[in-house]
């Protein structure tokens, strides 16, 4: 009888003790997660600004793949919102408030507990990263959630892994995302030619990229400083591209209405004649145009058809990478004249 008491008073004393040390525990708590991901800035804010986009990244969801997400007709921007349901209770989140591609502001709510504060800070980099910023802010925590979370290890615990295991999952989906292509030879058609103007240069091939992205705006800024109206996407004329001798002549150029007399020495007028070509169209990143171009020259052969030597070979950028920064968004048409 009197073991039995002892066992009962050490069991209340017990009790009391947890009862006090989960009482002392932080009413609040704070967890901050941060990665560099190899996406712009705006192709982050776009995907994350969007819950129809979460379960892909979702580490939550990979770990309990029977959770279940319920998406209301809204999900993108401030209002947007979704659900979740698993075996420790239902969840929400929701979009309160943004400022264009560089913060979100959600408010999530589990359960009965208090709601929290989740924030997303993204900050461009040089080299065309980003540093992506996940926080999570919650206070005013009853009793009973934190005893579940003190018996978890604590919220640092419980989301800090969460949000680094999302990271990299959001990285790696937005690098597969940003790598689609599509390669699309549309046979033979007519080019409309007609003016432009344009600006000539020779370069090593090494140095091509760097030439054209100088000159192409230079020729699209005499364009908008002496009110020329443009008829057409900018486009690449090349004249010559000689990989053996590590040689390229090219022109950067800016299709016009009419003909227009430049009065700079540089930026000159020139004119297609309407012309028979193979059109290729390539959606996707500049970096797949090489094999865009081996597939217009494939089919040339394989439909024995005859390039005119010297003859016209374009490259027309349908897309401003400003207004489109992913990559699988970016259209090119490409032209070769033929026979």
């Amino acid at each position: 009888m009197r073991s039995l008491k002892f066992i009962v008073l050490l069991l209340l004393v017990l009790i009391i003790g947890f009862s006090i040390y989960i009482a002392v525990q932080p009413n609040s708590f704070d967890v901050t997660r941060t990665k560099t991901i190899n996406a712009p800035q705006a192709v982050v804010y776009n995907n994350v600004i969007d819950f129809k986009n979460w379960e892909a990244w979702n580490s939550w969801k990979e770990e309990k793949p029977e959770t279940i997400i319920t998406l209301p007709e809204q999900t993108l921007g401030i209002g947007g919102s979704y659900t979740w349901e698993d075996e420790d209770g239902i969840g929400s989140m929701k979009t309160t408030g943004t400022e264009s591609m560089s913060s979100i502001s959600q408010k999530m709510q589990f359960g009965d507990n208090p709601d929290s504060d989740v924030t997303w800070n993204l900050k461009s980099n040089e080299d065309g990263t980003t540093d992506v910023t996940w926080n999570i802010k919650g206070k005013d925590l009853g009793f009973d959630f934190k005893v579940y979370t003190t018996l978890k290890g604590g919220m640092e615990k419980l989301i800090g892994p969460h949000f680094e295991r999302g990271l990299t999952m959001l990285d790696s989906v937005l690098q597969k995302e940003m790598k689609v292509y599509n390669i699309d030879v549309k046979g033979v058609t007519q080019h409309s030619g007609g003016y432009y103007l344009y600006k000539t240069t020779s370069c090593k091939l090494s140095e091509f990229e760097k030439n054209m992205k100088q000159m192409l705006p230079e020729v699209g800024a005499y364009a908008m400083t002496h009110n020329v109206t443009m008829a057409g996407p900018p486009f690449i004329s090349y004249l010559k591209w000689d990989e053996e001798n590590d040689a390229t002549i090219f022109s950067t150029c800016v299709p016009t209405n009419s003909k227009i007399v430049s009065d700079e020495a540089d930026i000159l007028t020139g004119q297609l004649e309407s012309f028979r070509t193979v059109k290729i169209v390539l959606k996707g990143d500049y970096k797949n145009l090489k094999e865009a171009w081996e597939a217009g020259m494939k089919y040339i052969t394989d439909n024995n058809l005859e390039m005119i030597e010297g003859g016209p070979m374009l490259e027309t950028y349908l897309t401003d990478p400003m207004s489109h920064p992913n990559p699988a968004d970016w259209v090119t048409e490409i032209y070769v004249a033929i026979n």
